[in-house]
Parts: structure tokens; sequence; C-alpha cells
């Protein structure tokens, strides 16, 4: 089968899953869960195969972290997945009834958006998700790992679709494709793919916004900060910050830059260096942090630049207004997070940082679906338009506006025999 016919099915599947009720949904999900874990053995062998010939290939330490996909993995996705069950469903929610006139009746009712795109490097965990979260939101899915996952990704994509299956779920509403050769046909193909998720390095979602015609929700980088403010507890602070770094520092989540007033400089700088270096942490600061710590110049691309490893810059800034200019200036618009006492300070921080997501004496490590109780995520979107932050399952539906009537016609309203009323409605859609 070719590319072209697999993503034609998988849009044929995808109008028939628009229309599966919450309950079919919910069943289908139990089933892949359950089948997760009847099959975990598995999984960890595919797995293992993966991560070997990755340690033979020399690839990454943090892409090697992410490839790992043990018994702990399957317990956490497992458990994702549970969580996912429990949340309202996405589709059919009303937004908005207007009556135009009697007996004439609008609604703006959510919907699936159609097929998604997926498209990701290294993690096997990615998939479940982004599978499991299409499933719930009524969305047709084609799915590309990397080829350093291939075989774990094979077992679990075969696991998912066959459990979603015998629930109900219609055949073929999820794919997965093996080759690089894929990606550039899926890139092409507007005529069946409504929207491409990349999730990966720089490079990679650079190149995937650059090169389809399909709209493309993602982020190029993640690039966090935490700004430590001259009336922070200081305590907090080195935990915050050591968290926000070394909790997964091979995540789009993690911290990379580190801001400290000037007033606590000599203070803080000391104390957080020496848990950072505890955890293998390698600093690089500007030429005021050096004359409070010793580490290594940090450069004008470090403060560009996404680690995803244990390194992270540092700079001494005069206060709250220096600090949101540096993050507006080289952040990627991810999440940042302020450590302060003052509320006012941290009001006009979270008003003032132009990013997805905004926090006040917490960890970055805290920008993530799951943890937001939005049922894992397909991923981060750093941009503007139809979602921001991590996307759950509002970020996978549309709307449509559903209008009843009852004989009316536009004539009746420009020859003025009638007119609008357009009052509001406050009710469900349902029809009568």
């Amino acid at each position: 089968m070719n590319m072209d016919q697999l993503a034609r099915q998988v849009k044929e599947a995808s109008i028939k899953l628009a229309a599966a009720g919450t309950e079919l949904k919910n069943e289908a999900l139990a089933r892949v869960a359950e089948s997760l874990k009847e099959r975990k053995e598995e999984i960890v062998t595919a797995n293992r195969e993966d991560l070997e010939r990755s340690e033979r290939e020399n690839l990454s330490a943090p892409l090697l972290k992410r490839l790992k996909f043990d018994e702990s993995k399957i317990v956490d996705v497992v458990d994702g997945i549970y969580s996912l069950i429990g949340l309202e469903d996405p589709v059919g929610k009303t937004l908005l009834s207007t009556e135009l006139d009697d007996g004439l009746e609008l609604y703006k009712v959510t919907c699936p958006i159609g097929v998604m795109g997926v498209i990701f490097e290294s993690r096997p965990d990615a998939l479940v998700q982004i599978s499991t979260l299409c499933l719930k939101s009524g969305n047709g899915v084609l799915l590309k790992g990397g080829s350093e996952a291939g075989n774990t990704n094979r077992i679990l994509a075969e696991v998912i679709v066959s459990a979603a299956e015998k629930a109900g779920i219609p055949s073929n509403w999820a794919a997965l494709l093996e080759t690089r050769a894929e990606v550039s046909d899926m890139l092409k193909m507007d005529h069946c793919i409504d929207l491409i998720i990349p999730r990966g390095s720089n490079d990679f979602v650079r190149y995937i916004m650059d090169n389809s015609r399909i709209p493309v929700l993602g982020h190029a980088d993640g690039i966090c900060h935490c700004y430590v403010e001259e009336d922070a507890d200081l305590d907090m602070a080195v935990r915050v910050v050591v968290d926000s770094k070394t909790q997964y520092a091979a995540v789009c989540n993690a911290a990379e830059t580190l801001l400290v007033h000037e007033k606590v400089a000599a203070q803080y700088l000391p104390l957080v260096k020496e848990r950072l270096e505890s955890k293998n942490v390698e600093l690089v600061g500007c030429p005021r942090t050096r004359d409070f710590i010793p580490v290594e110049q940090a450069s004008e691309e470090d403060w560009k630049t996404e680690y995803l490893d244990y390194k992270l810059s540092v700079r001494v800034v005069s206060g709250l207004e220096e600090a949101v200019d540096h993050i507006n200036t080289y952040g990627s618009g991810h999440t940042d997070s302020i450590i302060t006492a003052e509320r006012g300070k941290a009001a006009r921080f979270m008003d003032y940082v132009d990013s997805g997501n905004v926090f006040w004496n917490c960890s970055t490590r805290f920008s993530d679906g799951y943890r937001y109780g939005l049922g894992a995520e397909v991923g981060i979107s750093t941009s503007k338009i139809h979602s921001r932050g991590p996307v759950g399952l509002d970020g996978l539906v549309i709307y449509k506006y559903r209008l009843l009537g009852n004989g009316h016609v536009v004539e009746d309203y420009t020859s003025r025999s009638k007119s609008f009323k357009h009052r509001e409605l406050k009710r469900k859609f349902t029809l009568p």
C-alpha cells in the first residue's frame, strides 16, 4: 500500500471516528491500557533491542534517555490513559448558542480537527500519548517516530490500534509510518492531513515548518528561564532551579538560563552552584556572574541555546525589567518562572513575559499536559494561533456552526420583511 492510499484510509476512518460516542472511546482507551500492561514484557524487550542498537550507533546520551521505555514508563503511560478516560469528552461541547430569529437557532459546537500527522523523535511514550489523545478527541492519526525507536514504536502501535479496533473503533483510524521518505510524502498531503505536529530538535521542527503547506503546531525551541528576585526565599529558589534544570534535563521544559537579581547574587549564586554541580551541571555565566562564582564565560550564543543537557547559563540582572527583557529577547515563548515573595512582582512578570507558560515559585518542569490535568499532550505549542502551551484534548478540536431553521430564507431579511433578533440562548445544542 502506498502512502497516498494509507492516508486516504485514515481520512475515511477519521470521519467515522468523529461521530463515535464518549462511552465507546473510553472503552477503547481502557482496552488499550490493559493491553499495554498485558504485553509489557514484549514491549520492554523490543525497547531493549532499540537501546542496544542505538548505543552501538553512538546515539547521544539525552536521546538514549528519551528512548528508554521500561516498566516504569509503561506504568506512567497507563496512568495517563486512565486520567484521559476521566476527562470530559472535548467533542460536542456547545461554545455559543444564538437565536437569530424565531425558529432560527445558531450553535457553535466543538468537533475533531480530522487527521493529525505527528512526527516525533526518540520517545516511545510520545506515541502512546499522541495516539490516545487523538482517539479521545475523535481524530485519525498518522504517526512517524524516529528509526532509533523502530521496534518499540512498531509493537506499541500494533497494541494500541488492535485494542481500539476490538472495542469497536473504526479500522485504520491510526497508522505507523516507518521510512524517512514517508515523511516527505506526508508533508505534501494537504488533501488528507489537517494538522502536522512535530516533536524533536530545533532543526527538525524548522525543517517541517519550512517544507509543508499543512498547518504546523509545535515549537522549535524550549529555551526556558528561572528568574530569582531580590526578595526570594533562597532555599526555595535553589530547590526550584535545581528541579527545573536537573529533574529531567533532556526535555523542552527544562530550564536553560538562570537570571539572578544583582542584590541577591552574592548570597544565592554560591548556594545554587554547589547544588547544581553536585548533580554534574556545567555552569557558564556573564561577567557579573563570574564576579561571584568561578564559571566559564557565557557567549551570546549560550543565551539562544537549548542545551537539553546538564548545562546552564547564568546572568545577573539589575531587576525585573531587565529579566523580562532578556527572556523576551532570547526565550522561545515556552516556559518561564519567577521566584519572588511579592505577588505584585509575580503579576508583572506573568503579564509582561511573552510565553505560553508563566510560573510563580515553581519548577518549569510542571509545563506538561499530564501535570496540567489535560490527559498528557501531543506537544507544546509556542504559536499564538489555535492552541498555546501543552496541547491536550482541547487543542485537538475545532468547531463547526450548526444552524437550525424551519424554511428560513435570506430574502426575507434582505427585503426587510423580517429582522434578526440575535438573542443569546444559553443552552446546549440538540436536534429537536
